[in-house]
């Protein structure tokens, strides 16, 4: 899932964004900057794995997650001013979740971090809808022939994060703890804990 001419391309694509936005007097490029960093600012895969570690050690808190993303991520200080809907989905032993954005790269940037550059790749984009068992072993991620596989497209309006299983024998791990086994291709879907 190399990417490199999509991923090229989508730099083309965002710097003619950006300069038409300056040359109309939208934006002036310094406020561009200042946009995109608050954007950016407290923006990783650590906030994800936080989030799944409470739901793993607090069965309440879950529960909300589960029911509605968006509001038990808030309890936690996360996506504050943000107008997506998050809705997270849990593996179990017999369902496997992966994200994808079809169209473009829709991702809970707040809770994942910036998004890897595979994830914007056309390739990804199309192919985890059409073949997810063959993409997943791709990164190295192969399930039992019975697991099923649910494909979910992130849009602008909804954004989706996995909430991974919990590894076997992490009983007596502390949140902090268990946080840090937790990667942002778990939250996507592409890896195991």
């Amino acid at each position: 899932m190399s990417g490199d001419h999509a991923d090229a391309t989508i730099a083309q694509r965002v710097r003619r964004l950006e300069t038409l936005l300056e040359d109309k007097g939208v934006l002036s490029g310094a406020r561009l900057d200042e946009i995109i960093d608050a954007s950016l600012s407290g923006a990783s895969p650590a906030n994800g794995a936080r989030v799944v570690a409470r739901a793993w050690t607090d069965p309440e808190f879950k529960a909300r997650l589960l029911a509605d993303g968006t509001a038990a991520v808030r309890e936690l200080g996360f996506m504050e001013g943000s107008y997506q809907r998050l809705r997270v989905v849990e593996n179990t032993e017999a369902t496997h979740n992966v994200i994808v954005c079809t169209l473009c790269s829709c991702y809970p940037l707040r809770l994942l971090g910036p998004s890897p550059s595979w994830y914007k790749s056309e390739a990804y984009r199309s192919r985890v809808v059409r073949e997810p068992r063959a993409v997943l072993g791709e990164f190295g991620l192969d399930l039992p022939a019975g697991t099923e596989i649910t494909v979910w497209d992130s849009s602008a309006e909804t954004r989706y994060m996995v909430l991974p299983r919990r590894p076997d024998g992490t009983d007596g791990l502390t949140e902090e703890q268990l946080a840090a086994l937790v990667t942002r291709n778990a939250l996507i879907g592409t890896a195991a804990v």
